[in-house]
């Protein structure tokens, strides 16, 4: 364990967290990430620099604008907190490594893009794609001697999950496909147990959506990404234990 590295990370991944939800807010509007400064979204009054510290901020405020009292999204806590718990535990397993950095990485794309999937069910190419190159070529640097896991597992996981979508097609889109990519390169053999535990949680909430609102649940678009985030998430920290209990019990 690495506690001090888990520590000296938490509070730069809330600032992370902060700005994932920028980008989750503006960039499936065609905005700029960079200018203006964060605003009010009701009110379009720019928020002072004391109301912009990660959830400090959202509690001191009660979750609401200072300005014109409208209340801001759960969302933007609940992403600044996923962030800094998910790259702290990064550097809690594996230390102040590249290792770590990439994993840092890895699991703050998926924050984000879940984020994105949840609320326009759409996972950007503008973010999938470019993290799925660098998630492999840092991989492939980092450890030379696994490149045809990581390759093999992205083509595969992908591959996969599109014979899926032609099979299946309101199940699913080809950003989830894409985004298959990136969990193979991340995580290399342990993504089939990734995939498992994503669809096994989308089944399971299809079934609770079915119950609560009978055959009119069909009729809803649930988003498949942030259950492959799960699912990722899960394997990349305990994929290799699932693994290895299941390839032992034959």
């Amino acid at each position: 364990m690495h506690i001090a590295a888990a520590a000296f990370a938490f509070a730069p991944a809330l600032a992370i967290g902060s700005f994932l939800n920028v980008v989750a807010a503006r960039l499936p509007m065609q905005r700029s990430i960079v200018q203006p400064r964060s605003a009010c979204q009701s009110c379009q009054t720019e928020l002072r620099w004391q109301d912009n510290i990660p959830i400090v901020s959202y509690l001191a405020l009660g979750g609401r604008c200072r300005t014109c009292g409208e209340h801001f999204s759960v969302r933007y806590p609940l992403v600044e907190l996923t962030t800094a718990l998910l790259v702290a535990a990064c550097f809690l397993r594996y230390g102040l490594s590249g290792q770590a950095i990439v994993g840092a990485f890895f699991v703050s794309v998926l924050v984000v893009l879940s984020a994105i999937d949840i609320e326009h069910l759409i996972l950007p190419d503008k973010i999938v794609l470019p993290s799925f190159v660098i998630v492999l070529v840092a991989n492939i640097a980092f450890f030379p001697d696994r490149t045809l896991e990581w390759v093999i597992a992205a083509l595969g996981a992908s591959l996969f999950l599109f014979l899926a979508l032609l099979a299946y097609p309101r199940g699913m889109g080809m950003g989830d496909v894409k985004l298959a990519l990136l969990l193979g390169a991340a995580l290399g053999w342990t993504v089939a147990v990734g995939m498992l535990i994503g669809m096994i949680a989308a089944v399971g909430f299809g079934a609770l959506m079915m119950m609560q609102h009978g055959l009119d649940a069909r009729k809803k678009a649930i988003p498949f990404g942030p259950f492959l985030a799960f699912g990722a998430i899960v394997a990349y920290f305990a994929g290799d234990a699932i693994l290895n209990a299941y390839t032992g019990t034959f």
